[in-house]
Protein backbone atom coordinates (compact mmCIF):
# COMPACT_ATOMS: atom_id res chain seq x y z
CA UNK A 1 0.00 0.00 0.00
CA UNK A 2 1.05 3.62 -0.35
CA UNK A 3 1.12 6.16 2.45
CA UNK A 4 2.18 9.75 2.97
CA UNK A 5 4.93 9.71 5.59
CA UNK A 6 7.39 11.66 7.66
CA UNK A 7 10.76 10.76 6.20
CA UNK A 8 12.72 12.72 8.79
CA UNK A 9 12.51 16.10 10.48
CA UNK A 10 11.46 18.60 7.82
CA UNK A 11 10.92 15.92 5.20
CA UNK A 12 7.78 14.15 4.03
CA UNK A 13 6.66 12.17 0.99
CA UNK A 14 5.03 9.05 -0.38
CA UNK A 15 6.32 5.61 0.55
CA UNK A 16 5.29 2.00 0.01
CA UNK A 17 4.62 -0.28 2.98
CA UNK A 18 3.06 -3.64 3.67
CA UNK A 19 -0.65 -3.56 4.45
CA UNK A 20 -1.03 -3.91 8.25
CA UNK A 21 -2.16 -7.21 9.75
CA UNK A 22 -5.41 -7.48 11.68
CA UNK A 23 -5.38 -8.93 15.20
CA UNK A 24 -8.40 -10.68 16.74
CA UNK A 25 -9.70 -7.53 18.45
CA UNK A 26 -8.72 -5.11 15.71
CA UNK A 27 -9.89 -3.67 12.39
CA UNK A 28 -8.31 -2.63 9.11
CA UNK A 29 -9.91 0.44 7.57
CA UNK A 30 -9.55 2.58 4.46
CA UNK A 31 -10.06 6.35 4.61
CA UNK A 32 -13.13 8.05 3.19
CA UNK A 33 -11.76 11.52 3.99
CA UNK A 34 -8.70 12.74 5.86
CA UNK A 35 -7.96 16.05 7.57
CA UNK A 36 -4.63 17.75 8.15
CA UNK A 37 -3.85 18.84 11.71
CA UNK A 38 -1.44 21.43 13.05
CA UNK A 39 -0.01 18.52 15.06
CA UNK A 40 1.15 16.99 11.78
CA UNK A 41 3.03 20.24 11.13
CA UNK A 42 4.61 20.22 14.60
CA UNK A 43 5.62 16.59 14.11
CA UNK A 44 7.20 16.95 10.68
CA UNK A 45 8.63 20.44 10.58
CA UNK A 46 9.50 21.02 14.24
CA UNK A 47 10.39 17.48 15.27
CA UNK A 48 8.14 17.98 18.28
CA UNK A 49 8.04 14.30 19.22
CA UNK A 50 11.51 13.55 17.97
CA UNK A 51 12.82 12.21 14.70
CA UNK A 52 10.62 9.72 12.87
CA UNK A 53 11.61 7.86 9.72
CA UNK A 54 9.10 6.46 7.24
CA UNK A 55 6.24 6.88 9.69
CA UNK A 56 2.90 7.39 7.92
CA UNK A 57 1.28 10.62 9.06
CA UNK A 58 -2.26 11.54 10.02
CA UNK A 59 -4.71 10.94 12.84
CA UNK A 60 -7.94 12.52 11.55
CA UNK A 61 -10.31 10.72 9.21
CA UNK A 62 -13.56 8.99 8.54
CA UNK A 63 -13.24 5.51 7.13
CA UNK A 64 -14.75 2.29 5.85
CA UNK A 65 -14.02 -0.99 7.60
CA UNK A 66 -12.46 -3.55 5.26
CA UNK A 67 -11.49 -6.29 7.71
CA UNK A 68 -12.21 -7.17 11.35
CA UNK A 69 -10.66 -9.61 13.76
CA UNK A 70 -12.37 -12.77 14.97
CA UNK A 71 -13.29 -11.23 18.35
CA UNK A 72 -14.83 -7.99 17.00
CA UNK A 73 -18.57 -7.90 17.70
CA UNK A 74 -19.99 -4.54 16.64
CA UNK A 75 -18.34 -3.78 13.30
CA UNK A 76 -18.09 -5.55 9.96
CA UNK A 77 -16.56 -4.90 6.54
CA UNK A 78 -18.42 -2.14 4.72
CA UNK A 79 -19.33 -0.18 7.86
CA UNK A 80 -18.60 3.56 7.65
CA UNK A 81 -16.99 4.76 10.85
CA UNK A 82 -15.72 7.66 12.89
CA UNK A 83 -12.12 7.13 13.96
CA UNK A 84 -10.82 8.97 17.04
CA UNK A 85 -7.30 10.38 16.96
CA UNK A 86 -6.69 8.74 20.33
CA UNK A 87 -7.16 4.96 20.40
CA UNK A 88 -6.49 3.68 23.93
CA UNK A 89 -5.76 0.15 25.07
CA UNK A 90 -8.93 -0.37 27.07
CA UNK A 91 -7.66 -3.29 29.13
CA UNK A 92 -4.74 -1.29 30.54
CA UNK A 93 -4.42 -0.29 34.19
CA UNK A 94 -4.33 3.37 33.14
CA UNK A 95 -7.70 2.97 31.44
CA UNK A 96 -9.10 1.42 34.61
CA UNK A 97 -7.82 4.45 36.51
CA UNK A 98 -9.71 6.77 34.14
CA UNK A 99 -6.73 7.96 32.11
CA UNK A 100 -7.06 5.78 29.05
CA UNK A 101 -5.31 8.32 26.85
CA UNK A 102 -2.12 7.40 28.71
CA UNK A 103 -2.67 3.65 28.46
CA UNK A 104 0.67 1.84 28.75
CA UNK A 105 2.63 5.10 29.05
CA UNK A 106 2.29 8.88 28.94
CA UNK A 107 0.52 9.92 25.72
CA UNK A 108 0.57 6.29 24.54
CA UNK A 109 -3.13 6.36 23.71
CA UNK A 110 -2.04 8.65 20.89
CA UNK A 111 -0.76 6.02 18.50
CA UNK A 112 -1.45 7.28 14.98
CA UNK A 113 1.56 9.23 13.65
CA UNK A 114 3.26 9.13 17.05
CA UNK A 115 4.75 5.66 17.25
CA UNK A 116 2.39 3.86 14.85
CA UNK A 117 1.60 4.47 11.19
CA UNK A 118 -1.24 6.96 10.78
CA UNK A 119 -4.27 7.26 8.54
CA UNK A 120 -2.79 8.96 5.46
CA UNK A 121 -2.58 5.59 3.72
CA UNK A 122 -4.68 3.25 1.64
CA UNK A 123 -5.23 1.05 4.69
CA UNK A 124 -4.64 1.56 8.40
CA UNK A 125 -4.91 -0.49 11.58
CA UNK A 126 -7.19 0.27 14.54
CA UNK A 127 -6.54 -1.49 17.83
CA UNK A 128 -9.51 -2.64 19.95
CA UNK A 129 -12.08 -1.88 17.26
CA UNK A 130 -15.12 -2.30 19.52
CA UNK A 131 -13.67 0.17 22.00
CA UNK A 132 -12.35 2.74 19.57
CA UNK A 133 -14.48 2.91 16.41
CA UNK A 134 -17.93 4.46 16.20
CA UNK A 135 -20.51 4.13 13.45
CA UNK A 136 -20.72 7.21 11.24
CA UNK A 137 -24.28 8.59 11.47
CA UNK A 138 -25.98 8.56 8.08
CA UNK A 139 -26.65 12.31 8.12
CA UNK A 140 -22.99 13.24 8.69
CA UNK A 141 -20.97 13.37 5.50
CA UNK A 142 -17.45 11.89 5.65
CA UNK A 143 -15.75 15.25 5.01
CA UNK A 144 -17.46 17.00 7.93
CA UNK A 145 -17.05 13.89 10.06
CA UNK A 146 -13.26 14.23 10.04
CA UNK A 147 -13.59 17.15 12.48
CA UNK A 148 -14.93 14.69 15.05
CA UNK A 149 -11.65 12.75 15.12
CA UNK A 150 -9.69 15.36 17.03
CA UNK A 151 -10.83 18.98 16.80
CA UNK A 152 -14.17 18.54 18.57
CA UNK A 153 -13.04 16.17 21.33
CA UNK A 154 -9.83 18.11 21.97
CA UNK A 155 -11.52 21.51 22.10
CA UNK A 156 -14.24 20.17 24.36
CA UNK A 157 -11.66 18.50 26.59
CA UNK A 158 -10.03 21.87 27.16
CA UNK A 159 -13.41 23.09 28.40
CA UNK A 160 -13.72 20.04 30.66
CA UNK A 161 -10.22 20.57 32.06
CA UNK A 162 -11.02 24.22 32.79
CA UNK A 163 -14.31 23.11 34.42
CA UNK A 164 -16.34 25.85 32.74
CA UNK A 165 -19.63 26.47 34.58
CA UNK A 166 -22.84 28.44 34.01
CA UNK A 167 -22.19 32.17 34.03
CA UNK A 168 -18.39 31.97 33.87
CA UNK A 169 -16.24 34.51 32.10
CA UNK A 170 -13.84 32.46 29.97
CA UNK A 171 -10.74 33.30 27.97
CA UNK A 172 -10.02 31.03 24.99
CA UNK A 173 -6.46 31.46 23.77
CA UNK A 174 -6.20 30.57 20.09
CA UNK A 175 -9.15 30.20 17.72
CA UNK A 176 -7.80 27.79 15.19
CA UNK A 177 -9.83 24.59 14.77
CA UNK A 178 -9.33 23.37 18.35
CA UNK A 179 -9.97 26.81 19.81
CA UNK A 180 -13.15 27.21 17.80
CA UNK A 181 -14.42 23.95 19.26
CA UNK A 182 -13.40 25.19 22.71
CA UNK A 183 -15.54 28.28 22.12
CA UNK A 184 -18.46 26.04 21.14
CA UNK A 185 -17.88 23.88 24.20
CA UNK A 186 -17.82 26.90 26.53
CA UNK A 187 -21.09 28.02 25.02
CA UNK A 188 -22.64 24.58 25.56
CA UNK A 189 -21.45 24.71 29.18
CA UNK A 190 -23.21 28.03 29.76
CA UNK A 191 -20.34 30.52 29.84
CA UNK A 192 -21.64 34.09 30.06
CA UNK A 193 -18.71 35.79 28.39
CA UNK A 194 -16.26 34.15 26.02
CA UNK A 195 -13.22 36.24 25.18
CA UNK A 196 -11.40 34.75 22.19
CA UNK A 197 -7.78 35.44 21.28
CA UNK A 198 -7.18 35.45 17.54
CA UNK A 199 -6.77 37.82 14.62
CA UNK A 200 -7.82 36.07 11.40
CA UNK A 201 -11.22 37.38 10.22
CA UNK A 202 -12.43 33.95 9.08
CA UNK A 203 -11.76 32.50 12.53
CA UNK A 204 -13.41 35.43 14.29
CA UNK A 205 -16.49 35.06 12.11
CA UNK A 206 -16.85 31.37 12.92
CA UNK A 207 -16.04 31.95 16.61
CA UNK A 208 -18.92 34.44 16.75
CA UNK A 209 -21.26 31.77 15.37
CA UNK A 210 -20.09 29.39 18.09
CA UNK A 211 -20.67 31.90 20.90
CA UNK A 212 -17.63 34.18 21.29
CA UNK A 213 -18.68 37.54 22.75
CA UNK A 214 -15.40 39.47 22.65
CA UNK A 215 -12.10 39.35 20.78
CA UNK A 216 -8.57 40.43 21.50
CA UNK A 217 -5.44 40.12 19.37
CA UNK A 218 -2.13 38.80 20.61
CA UNK A 219 -0.53 41.21 18.14
CA UNK A 220 -2.10 44.12 20.04
CA UNK A 221 -0.04 43.65 23.19
CA UNK A 222 -0.13 41.57 26.33
CA UNK A 223 -3.12 39.21 26.42
CA UNK A 224 -3.46 39.50 30.18
CA UNK A 225 -3.34 43.30 30.16
CA UNK A 226 -6.10 43.40 27.56
CA UNK A 227 -8.22 40.94 29.56
CA UNK A 228 -7.75 42.82 32.81
CA UNK A 229 -8.72 46.06 31.13
CA UNK A 230 -11.86 44.46 29.71
CA UNK A 231 -12.85 43.00 33.08
CA UNK A 232 -12.12 46.07 35.23
CA UNK A 233 -9.06 44.41 36.71
CA UNK A 234 -10.87 41.29 37.89
CA UNK A 235 -9.72 38.78 35.31
CA UNK A 236 -11.63 35.72 34.12
CA UNK A 237 -12.99 32.66 35.90
CA UNK A 238 -11.52 30.12 33.49
CA UNK A 239 -8.98 29.92 30.65
CA UNK A 240 -8.79 27.39 27.83
CA UNK A 241 -5.41 27.29 26.10
CA UNK A 242 -5.80 26.02 22.53
CA UNK A 243 -2.84 27.77 20.96
CA UNK A 244 0.26 29.74 21.73
CA UNK A 245 3.70 28.90 23.06
CA UNK A 246 5.44 28.02 26.30
CA UNK A 247 5.04 31.68 27.27
CA UNK A 248 1.25 31.59 26.97
CA UNK A 249 0.83 30.03 30.42
CA UNK A 250 2.23 33.13 32.08
CA UNK A 251 -0.35 35.30 30.32
CA UNK A 252 -3.12 32.86 31.28
CA UNK A 253 -2.12 32.87 34.95
CA UNK A 254 -2.03 36.68 35.00
CA UNK A 255 -5.51 36.88 33.43
CA UNK A 256 -7.03 34.34 35.82
CA UNK A 257 -8.86 35.08 39.04
CA UNK A 258 -7.73 33.36 42.25
CA UNK A 259 -9.64 30.11 42.45
CA UNK A 260 -9.80 29.91 38.67
CA UNK A 261 -8.74 27.06 36.45
CA UNK A 262 -6.74 26.74 33.25
CA UNK A 263 -7.42 23.88 30.85
CA UNK A 264 -4.66 23.41 28.30
CA UNK A 265 -4.94 21.16 25.25
CA UNK A 266 -2.28 22.95 23.24
CA UNK A 267 0.41 20.82 21.62
CA UNK A 268 3.64 22.59 22.58
CA UNK A 269 5.84 21.88 19.61
CA UNK A 270 8.99 23.58 20.88
CA UNK A 271 10.58 25.17 23.93
CA UNK A 272 12.20 23.38 26.85
CA UNK A 273 10.49 25.00 29.84
CA UNK A 274 7.27 26.78 30.77
CA UNK A 275 7.84 29.97 32.74
CA UNK A 276 5.19 31.36 35.07
CA UNK A 277 5.41 34.54 37.10
CA UNK A 278 5.94 33.55 40.73
CA UNK A 279 4.02 36.50 42.16
CA UNK A 280 1.13 36.33 39.68
CA UNK A 281 0.73 32.69 40.69
CA UNK A 282 0.39 33.86 44.27
CA UNK A 283 3.89 32.67 45.12
CA UNK A 284 2.53 29.22 44.43
CA UNK A 285 -0.51 29.76 46.70
CA UNK A 286 -2.92 31.67 44.48
CA UNK A 287 -5.31 28.76 43.96
CA UNK A 288 -4.81 29.22 40.24
CA UNK A 289 -5.04 25.68 38.93
CA UNK A 290 -3.40 24.49 35.72
CA UNK A 291 -4.61 21.27 34.07
CA UNK A 292 -3.15 20.04 30.81
CA UNK A 293 -4.41 16.92 29.12
CA UNK A 294 -4.72 14.79 26.03
CA UNK A 295 -8.30 14.17 24.96
CA UNK A 296 -9.61 10.79 26.17
CA UNK A 297 -10.48 9.22 22.82
CA UNK A 298 -12.49 6.06 22.34
CA UNK A 299 -15.86 4.98 21.02
CA UNK A 300 -18.18 6.45 23.66
CA UNK A 301 -16.80 9.95 23.19
CA UNK A 302 -17.13 9.63 19.41
CA UNK A 303 -20.73 8.47 19.71
CA UNK A 304 -21.73 11.27 22.08
CA UNK A 305 -20.07 14.02 20.06
CA UNK A 306 -21.36 12.52 16.83
CA UNK A 307 -24.87 12.69 18.32
CA UNK A 308 -24.45 16.43 18.88
CA UNK A 309 -23.70 16.88 15.20
CA UNK A 310 -26.30 14.39 14.00
CA UNK A 311 -29.03 16.07 16.05
CA UNK A 312 -28.19 19.50 14.64
CA UNK A 313 -26.93 20.90 17.95
CA UNK A 314 -23.39 21.39 16.60
CA UNK A 315 -22.74 22.52 13.02
CA UNK A 316 -19.25 21.59 11.85
CA UNK A 317 -19.55 22.74 8.26
CA UNK A 318 -17.96 26.17 8.95
CA UNK A 319 -14.82 24.37 10.15
CA UNK A 320 -13.98 22.94 6.71
CA UNK A 321 -12.77 25.74 4.45
CA UNK A 322 -10.78 23.79 1.87
CA UNK A 323 -11.75 20.45 0.31
CA UNK A 324 -9.53 18.51 -2.07
CA UNK A 325 -10.35 15.38 -4.10
CA UNK A 326 -7.98 12.45 -4.14
CA UNK A 327 -4.68 11.25 -2.70
CA UNK A 328 -2.69 13.46 -5.09
CA UNK A 329 -3.64 16.51 -3.00
CA UNK A 330 -2.43 15.32 0.43
CA UNK A 331 0.90 17.13 0.19
CA UNK A 332 -0.80 20.30 -1.04
CA UNK A 333 -3.19 20.19 1.92
CA UNK A 334 -0.33 19.56 4.35
CA UNK A 335 1.62 22.59 3.18
CA UNK A 336 -1.54 24.68 3.20
CA UNK A 337 -1.90 23.87 6.91
CA UNK A 338 1.76 24.75 7.42
CA UNK A 339 1.41 28.14 5.71
CA UNK A 340 -2.04 28.95 7.17
CA UNK A 341 -3.37 31.49 4.67
CA UNK A 342 -5.89 34.01 5.97
CA UNK A 343 -8.93 32.12 4.67
CA UNK A 344 -7.97 28.73 6.13
CA UNK A 345 -9.48 26.90 9.07
CA UNK A 346 -9.27 23.25 8.12
CA UNK A 347 -8.24 21.44 4.91
CA UNK A 348 -9.80 18.06 4.19
CA UNK A 349 -8.94 15.58 1.43
CA UNK A 350 -11.84 13.49 0.18
CA UNK A 351 -10.75 9.99 -0.77
CA UNK A 352 -13.98 8.15 -1.56
CA UNK A 353 -15.38 8.14 -5.10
Amino acid sequence: MKGYAMLGIGKSGWIEKERPACGPLDAICKPLAIAICTSDIHTVFEGAIGDRHDMILGHECTAEVVEVGSEVKDFKPGDRVLVPAITPDWNSLEAQAGFQQHSNGMLAGWKFSNFKDGVFSEFFHVNDADGNLAHLPENIDPVTGTILSDMVPTGFHGVELADVQFGDDVLVVGIGPVGLMAVAGCNFRGAARIIAVGTRPVCREVATKYGATDFIGYKDGSISEQVLKMTNGKGVDKVVIAGGTVDTFDEAVKALKPGGRIGSVNYLGKGDYINISRTDWGCGMGNKNICGGLMPGGRLRMEKLGALVSSGKLDLKPMVTHVFDGWDHVEEALFLMKDKPADLIKPVVKIED
